[in-house]
């Protein structure tokens, strides 16, 4: 059976700060939470599509701090919540949330296990304090950490965020980050190029001249690395990029969005390894051969990997071959 996500956005709501880069109305589309009666309403009308489809979700509450919200409402969205997974396990496999890492203790923990809570996902953004403190978020590293350890502790599914290209980050950090996260065995990764959008500090930082956040180059070369990384650890990135929204498309004044930013990533590391097997040639006429869900990687998106080895004097005919990632032929 295949798994998904169904998202219930609880925007902003208890925050205890604002950082740099946030105006969560904007990511999220509202800026109204949900009443337990209408989460309710959202499950029960799911239920039919999910069957269907052969699906199994998890239900999350994603779009603000979640542990943070009122403790009566925040507990009356989970019983709606868990009644589902218990009325429909077939359809929903247990309850996923967000949250800040300053967010979490031990009574929080003994609460989220009660209700059933099966993954909690921490938005630490960077492991590396200068930044943190730059960016307003009111918490540190060492808080990650500390959190962290206490969702491992309770059998909980470790879910970690990070953010490139924030205030005073550097590339550096963003690879330092990914180690740590690495040695607190999270379960999986999102990653978030920063966005500038209206009526944010960042915002009023690019309008002053004394920030800008990574170029879209050197983005894509970060997160290919990034992706690397991760996969020579084993640790799944579940999400890399803002999901499509016109609504943010409208709003941004700068940073990286691209509604396939995924698809530009996986592009750019097929490139990599395509130039790693044709610099060992002597030639630059070369036949390349893949299975038919790679050959787009191969091109690159919108052709964007024949342009680049092009302006380095290498060609290549694309050839399907089932079963293989890639092969490299020389051409005489």
């Amino acid at each position: 059976m295949k798994q998904t996500n169904l998202s219930i956005f609880i925007p902003h709501k208890g925050c205890p700060n604002t950082c740099s880069f946030c105006n969560q109305r904007f990511i999220s589309g509202s800026d109204r939470a949900p009443t337990p009666e209408e989460v309710r309403a959202i499950l029960a009308g799911q239920v039919p599509l999910l069957e269907n489809n052969g699906l199994q979700a998890e239900i999350a509450f994603f779009g603000g701090s979640f542990t943070a919200v009122d403790r009566d409402y925040r507990r009356e969205l989970l019983l709606a919540a868990s009644e589902y997974v218990s009325e429909f396990p077939d359809q929903y496999g247990g309850i996923r949330c967000s949250t800040r890492p300053d967010c979490i203790d031990e009574g929080i923990m003994e609460e989220l296990k009660l209700f059933g809570v099966t993954a909690v996902e921490l938005g630490a953004q960077s492991m590396n304090d200068g930044v943190l403190k730059a960016n307003l978020r009111g918490h540190t590293a060492e808080d990650v950490r500390r959190a962290s350890g206490l969702i491992k502790a309770y059998g909980i599914e470790l879910g970690l965020q990070m953010m490139t290209g924030l205030y005073t980050d550097k590339p550096e950090y963003c690879l330092d980050t990914a180690k740590q996260f690495a040695e607190l065995h999270c379960d999986t990764v999102r990653i978030y190029p920063t966005v500038i959008l209206k009526g944010t500090m960042l915002d009023e930082l690019r309008e002053k001249g004394v920030y800008d956040s990574f170029s879209f180059e050197e983005t894509v070369e970060l997160c290919a690395m990034l992706l690397d990384f991760f996969d020579s650890v084993s640790i799944p990135v579940i999400r890399l990029g803002l999901h499509a929204s016109e609504e943010v498309e409208r709003q941004m004044t700068g940073g990286v969005y691209h509604p396939a930013l995924g698809e530009v990533v996986e592009s750019r590391r097929m490139l990599h390894k395509m130039l790693e097997k044709m610099q060992q040639q002597r030639v630059k006429k070369f036949i390349v051969y893949t299975d038919r869900k790679n050959m787009s990687l191969v091109s690159g998106h919108g052709g964007c990997n024949r342009q680049k080895l092009s302006e380095l004097g290498i060609t290549f005919k694309l050839k399907e071959k089932s079963g293989v990632h890639i092969e490299i032929e020389p051409v005489q």
